[in-house]
């Protein structure tokens, strides 16, 4: 499958522009595209949005690092994120160390940092808009 790509896509049930500038400060996020649900070329089909959604992000891309992410606040309703886990590979325990506190914070730690058999550092955590993540620590290779 030429040029396919397989990319996040996590809905944020009114909270996105929360969650991308919490990702700006906490991962140096860069947000390249956000539109508004009012901002939209064609309006939605009636009844779609909740009340008051017209101003929640109707699409959004962002990068973390070398990877595209995208976002949306969705129509409204309860959100849930279950089952899968993003996944930082950082080069340095330092900064495993930096943006594992940073996604922890108003976050609850499932595994906290730590050495494993695979890694020097490694831990999981929930962030505070419910996503769960992997910090891990790249260890070096067998010489």
């Amino acid at each position: 499958m030429p040029n396919t790509l397989v990319q996040p896509y996590l809905f944020f049930g009114g909270r996105c522009e929360e969650a991308l500038a919490f990702y700006r400060t906490a991962l140096g996020a860069e947000v390249n595209m956000l539109m508004l649900h009012k901002d939209s070329p064609e309006p939605p089909p009636p009844g779609m949005l909740q009340p008051g959604f017209e101003n929640k992000v109707m699409h959004a891309e962002f990068r973390i690092a070398g990877s595209t992410l995208m976002a949306s606040d969705g129509c409204g309703g309860d959100v849930s994120f279950s089952g899968f886990s993003l996944s930082l590979s950082v080069p340095t325990e330092a900064e495993a160390d930096r943006l594992f506190a940073a996604l922890a914070d108003g976050g609850q730690v499932q595994m906290p940092l730590g050495k494993t058999f695979w890694s020097p550092r490694f831990g999981m955590l929930t962030d505070r808009f419910g996503i769960s993540w992997m910090v891990n620590v790249e260890a070096e290779a067998p010489r």
